[in-house]
């Protein structure tokens, strides 16, 4: 049944059928989180990121209604150049399929199709979450509650600076979602490498953290984990310059009734217009960096 609907590429297919070591991406990034063409640029370089550390990439879009795991070059194209995709979360997703529309899938429907390919590592920016103001709007991101079901580890570099990070680790704890820091104690904050809050658990490489990973979904605790690794520390931003442009960002946000899937975006993009694109340059390290430690990673969990 989900073989209609799913759109598996040859070269994943066959790769997870010989327990090699792939890492999905996610496409939001691409159609909604920088302009083209400098998402193609990043997205290229990201699956060969992926290649040089020994997995295979399979970047994650939907595309005239089938769900894709594994883009080939034109259809990346597409998805970078094209004016109408939608931002595709759980509850999208039937219908951007039945409408045979194109979608570009955040953090939430990334995990979905990947969990249905068989695919355990996911490398992507940040992870959405708690955004502030929820206890007035109760506007907590899909990528929560995705983390409780689907079984994939999300490698990333924290919570988006933008959303208040103790109410997302507080939700994330009553999920039962583990939260490791890769190769550090404090929790990252996107742009930079600390939020103020620490990790309960810390793994030295990749092989611990595969170990880890296996030993989870052994025992059969469904759900994924947060691998959160700090952006590279020549690429963070000083902390008091992003959290100005934040704040900055969300009045005018919040004077312009922007709100839903479309506050990330926005506020992303503003926050980029505010620092001179040395927000952007940023966010582009850090998936870099991310892409690296997740295919690293993926590698140690096929060999387990």
């Amino acid at each position: 049944m989900i073989k209609q609907y799913l759109e598996i590429n040859p070269e994943i297919k066959e790769a997870l059928a010989d327990n090699k070591a792939v890492l999905a991406l996610e496409s939001t990034i691409i159609s909604h989180g920088m302009p083209y063409p400098k998402n193609l640029e990043t997205a290229k370089k990201v699956e060969n990121i992926v290649r040089k550390n020994g997995a295979i990439p399979a970047t994650i879009a939907i595309l005239n209604g089938k769900l894709k795991v594994g883009l080939t070059a034109d259809e990346l194209h597409h998805l970078a150049s094209a004016n109408e995709v939608r931002k595709v979360s759980r509850r999208d997703l039937p219908i951007v399929i039945a409408k045979q529309l194109d979608g570009a899938t955040t953090v939430a429907a990334t995990m979905i199709a990947a969990n249905l390919a068989g695919i355990k590592v996911f490398a992507t920016g940040g992870v959405g979450g708690v955004h502030r103001g929820a206890d007035k709007n109760f506007d907590i991101s899909a990528d929560l509650t995705e983390l409780n079901q689907s079984n994939v580890a999300v490698v990333c570099a924290g919570i988006k600076s933008i959303l208040d990070i103790g109410s997302t680790l507080e939700y994330l704890e009553t999920l039962g979602v583990p939260v490791l820091g890769y190769q550090t104690k404090q929790f990252p904050a996107f742009y930079s490498r600390e939020s103020g809050f620490e990790v309960e658990y810390e793994a030295k490489n990749p092989l611990e953290m595969a170990k880890i990973l296996k030993t989870k979904w052994d025992l059969n605790l469904n759900g994924g984990v947060i691998i959160a690794n700090p952006i590279p520390k020549a690429h963070e931003m000083e902390k008091k310059v992003i959290d100005a442009a934040i704040d900055l960002a969300l009045n005018e946000a919040n004077k312009n009734k922007i709100k839903g899937k479309d506050i990330t975006p926005f506020l992303l993009s503003r926050i980029t217009e505010i620092t001179g694109e040395k927000s952007l340059n940023s966010n582009i390290q850090l998936v870099y960096n991310n892409a690296e430690v997740g295919a690293k990673i993926a590698v140690e969990l096929s060999r387990l």
